[in-house]
């Protein structure tokens, strides 16, 4: 439901990237939709590793090949490793959070430009706090 609210800016933070099952057809085919729904449209991903999505997820890296310009993952460095909880942001409006990432439990807002916001703001200092994890070729150019 989140990523089928008007937005421009995914942020999604994850330690793994394992619970979203980020390598279901239905999924790749929401995120996609979700790119080619505008140019100016960006998803930003930060993980703690970078292994589930390298060997498991090949739609996604596809996905990643085709949106070169417009999907970037990236890595965190390993002072914040610690962080277990997952959330992602849609713009400054809307969120879906899990305290801990292992659980699927959480809470799901839309319209609640307050905490989003609050949760953007987090996500900003990760994203500080991370260097480019995966790219698009496998030289890594």
């Amino acid at each position: 439901r989140l990523i089928e609210q008007p937005g421009r800016e995914l942020r999604i933070f994850d330690p793994d990237f394992s619970a979203l099952r980020a390598n279901s057809p239905a999924r790749i085919a929401l995120l996609e939709k979700f790119l080619r729904a505008s140019r100016t449209r960006k998803i930003y991903i930060v993980v703690h590793d970078t292994d589930h999505l390298r060997r498991y997820c090949p739609r996604m890296l596809g996905l990643l090949k085709l949106f070169t310009h417009a999907i970037q993952i990236n890595r965190t460095h390993e002072e914040i490793r610690n962080l277990q909880d997952a959330f992602l942001v849609l713009d400054a409006r809307h969120y879906l959070r899990r305290p801990v990432a292992g659980h699927f439990r959480g809470a799901l807002a839309l319209h609640d430009e307050t905490e989003a916001l609050a949760m953007r703001s987090r996500f900003h200092e990760i994203w500080a706090a991370s260097f480019p994890g995966v790219s698009s070729t496998t030289a890594g150019l």
